[in-house]
């Protein structure tokens, strides 16, 4: 193969793998502007409707794990399609005119595809050029999280001329695009590579991340059933440290705990995790508000549709910071880059408790928190990658979003029992002050996540570059500079 089929094939491969991420985040967040329309349209309740987006959520995290072991083996390419043929099919249930429970069936299988972001790293890492990679992986990491900016108003705008089956259709055939995409773009995995998937860890993975999960989106478990909320939060943390202690003894862990236990690693993933609870509880205050009818006593009573297109500052600005991340990241070390990034969203957070008066002030504080979120998103794979195997990219950063997406559902809890603490009995809305204490919350969080970068980028040192460590350690080794 000559080298100018190579680039040629290069140049048509990083679109694919930005599309396909960006493709499965948009079609996962689509539940959100559609919840209304769904508990009118299948007259359900609006929390029943709430679980279209949920249960995407619940399927998205226990399917990445798997598909990130999956795609550390030989059947990489096989799993991918496998996977977007999963979320066609989905995609087919929630526009055909079926019941409720099949709408459910058709929106777990859309969130499957969720697993699919860290593949299309490990797909980057593994046939870029080096120099290519590390930009090209940055990208498919901010993509998945402007992914719900770009769904979001989309599918808004098709619920309101078209009803929910229409925005629905819109998913499914993103998807089947996806598919053909990924069917003539993507290349098999290299050859020597194994992977074993421990079934039962898995089970147990997925019985411990459903319970939490389910836990953050109920809120009203919490105020209404206590005790059983606080057994199910016991089940949960036993369910986890038995996957652990499992995995730290098979011969095919379906993620590498050992790996994880690297400080880089550990730190970045308990940043990851403080700072997704963070920004997704910006997110939800920030859309909730700009619908708030001014009958509350502020809001701006927007529409769907509309209160969607708040969101395009935090999807361009997302994408210009996840742009500059790789030239900055040359000169700035990766946890430093993470720190400056919670501290920016935490200044969003401070100029939406102190100023959204009006929408421009709305739209200040979200392009900031899409500019903070880019350049977070962007730099945290360079993080774990720079200790990690070629081998292992999907499975290590498949852990990364398991990670973020725990983090993501408990913010948004977090910012629900904020404001529902701060709704007077007998009224609808919450108080403005409820807001304001939320921010603050999330100000706390962002300070904690810069505080966990500065730690970690403290701790760097000489023996955790993979050019001087020794081979045979998980990120250690000869190969793992390639692509970071």
């Amino acid at each position: 193969m000559s080298t100018a089929l190579k680039r040629s094939e290069a140049r048509l491969l990083v679109p694919a793998l930005i599309f396909i991420a960006l493709v499965v985040a948009a079609v996962a967040s689509l539940g959100t502007p559609l919840i209304t329309s769904v508990a009118t349209t299948f007259h359900v309740s609006l929390d029943s409707a709430q679980w279209t987006l949920t249960i995407a959520l619940l399927s998205g995290a226990v399917a990445t794990p798997v598909l990130g072991r999956l795609g550390a083996g030989p059947h990489r390419r096989a799993t991918i399609l496998a996977t977007l043929a999963i979320v066609v099919v989905g995609g087919a249930l929630t526009v055909l005119p079926l019941p409720f429970a099949w709408l459910l069936v058709g929106r777990a299988a859309q969130g499957v595809g969720l697993g699919l972001t860290a593949l299309m790293m490990g797909v980057a890492r593994d046939h870029l050029p080096a120099e290519r990679s590390a930009a090209t992986i940055a990208l498919i990491s901010v993509v998945s999280i402007i992914g719900a900016g770009v769904g979001y108003p989309l599918a808004a705008l098709f619920a309101e001329f078209g009803g929910v089956r229409a925005a629905y259709g819109l998913g499914l055939l993103v998807t089947a695009i996806a598919l053909v995409t990924a069917w003539r773009s993507m290349p098999a995995a290299p050859e020597g590579r194994s992977a074993h998937v421990n079934l039962a860890g898995a089970l147990v993975l997925a019985g411990g991340l459903l319970i939490v999960l389910f836990l953050a989106g109920e809120r009203s478990l919490w105020s209404r059933h206590l005790a059983v909320a606080v057994t199910l939060a016991v089940a949960a943390v036993l369910l986890l440290c038995v996957w652990t202690v499992s995995e730290l003894r098979t011969k095919t862990p379906l993620v590498d705990v050992r790996a994880v236990r690297h400080p880089a690693v550990a730190g970045a993933n308990i940043a990851m995790f403080v700072g997704g609870c963070g920004m997704y509880l910006l997110l939800t205050l920030i859309t909730r508000y700009a619908q708030t009818p001014h009958s509350a006593g502020y809001g701006f009573g927007l529409t769907t549709f509309v209160a969607g297109l708040v969101l395009i500052p935090f999807s361009v600005l997302g994408f210009v910071a996840g742009k500059l991340t790789p030239w900055v990241r040359e000169r700035i070390d990766g946890p430093l880059l993470l720190a400056g990034s919670a501290a920016i969203v935490g200044g969003g957070f401070v100029l939406f408790a102190t100023a959204r008066s009006n929408l421009a002030e709305l739209l200040a504080a979200m392009g900031v928190l899409g500019f903070g979120v880019g350049s977070f998103s962007a730099a945290m794979p360079g993080v774990i990658l720079a200790v990690t195997p070629k081998s292992e990219t999907s499975s290590a950063m498949s852990f990364n979003y398991v990670v973020r997406s725990v983090g993501y559902s408990l913010g948004s809890a977090i910012g629900g029992l904020v404001l529902a603490a701060g709704t007077a009995p007998g009224r609808l809305f919450p108080n403005d002050d409820a807001y304001t204490t939320a921010a603050l919350v999330g100000v706390v969080a962002m300070a904690i996540t810069t505080m966990a970068s500065l730690a970690l980028a403290r701790r760097r040192s000489p023996e955790t570059n993979p050019s001087t460590a020794p081979v045979g350690v998980p990120g250690r080794g000869r190969s793992n500079r390639t692509g970071t």
